[in-house]
């Protein structure tokens, strides 16, 4: 029977789950503008493009190509689709792979499938990429998610659901801060919440929409953190 009480929380699996996510936390926060973090930011952009692709796809649009820059941006050509479905899939899509990758972290089994989903993505934006950049991100991820899974595997070194678990996190933190950075701390106009509030009937601008969606994600990131406890209990 599911704990969705959580009765007689918290058992040793369910405090290294949330210490993992506190230093997580602490450990993106604290490097936020170095380099060390730049490979899992770029990975996030990744997602977050993918996610923008994806929502193309699903609404019957064709994708022409993926880019990711280095300065941490990122543009998704797309033709046709849906393109209110298309704006908001980004930053929203990239909370829901932070849920994801956050959830697949709890059980070896799950952390595993994530991985090799990652893995076959990465291997099949190889050749819609449209810049060398995106090219060797995924070239340099696929090696370092295939190292984690040998270590995992072969040796003592047992660090595949924390890998996957700090990309979950990664990817729910950057969503919200990117928010907060395109429309609340500077008015970025070409953002997605500003195109998207141009053709939405509602009377909100860019930055209504931008709180809205990071409300969202926050609400994701809290989500992942219960259910995850819910799932170890």
């Amino acid at each position: 029977m599911t704990n969705w009480e959580l009765k007689n929380c918290c058992k040793h699996e369910q405090i290294v789950f949330i210490a993992t996510i506190g230093v997580s936390i602490v450990v993106i926060l604290s490097l936020w503008r170095t380099v060390l973090l730049t490979p899992f930011k770029l990975i996030t952009v990744f997602l977050h493009e993918t996610s923008h692709a994806l929502a193309c796809k699903l609404t019957c649009g064709h994708v022409e190509g993926i880019q990711v820059h280095a300065d941490e941006g990122g543009v998704t050509q797309t033709r046709g689709g849906v393109y209110c479905v298309i704006l908001p899939a980004g930053y929203l899509g990239s909370s829901l792979w932070g849920l994801v990758f956050i959830l697949a972290s709890t059980k070896l089994l799950t952390a595993r499938i994530a991985a090799g989903c990652l893995i076959l993505a990465l291997f099949v934006v190889l050749f819609v990429a449209k810049n060398w950049l995106l090219r060797g991100l995924c070239i340099g991820f696929i090696i370092f998610l295939a190292i984690v899974w040998v270590l995992q595997e072969l040796t003592h070194v047992r660090i595949l659901r924390y890998a996957i678990l700090f990309i979950g996190v990664m990817n729910s933190l950057f969503s919200v801060y990117d928010i907060y950075d395109d429309l609340i701390s500077r008015r970025v106009n070409s953002s997605d919440a500003e195109k998207f509030a141009e053709i939405c009937p509602c009377p909100c601008n860019g930055v209504a929409w931008g709180v809205i969606w990071g409300i969202i994600s926050f609400t994701f990131l809290c989500g992942s953190m219960y259910i995850g406890l819910v799932i170890l209990s």
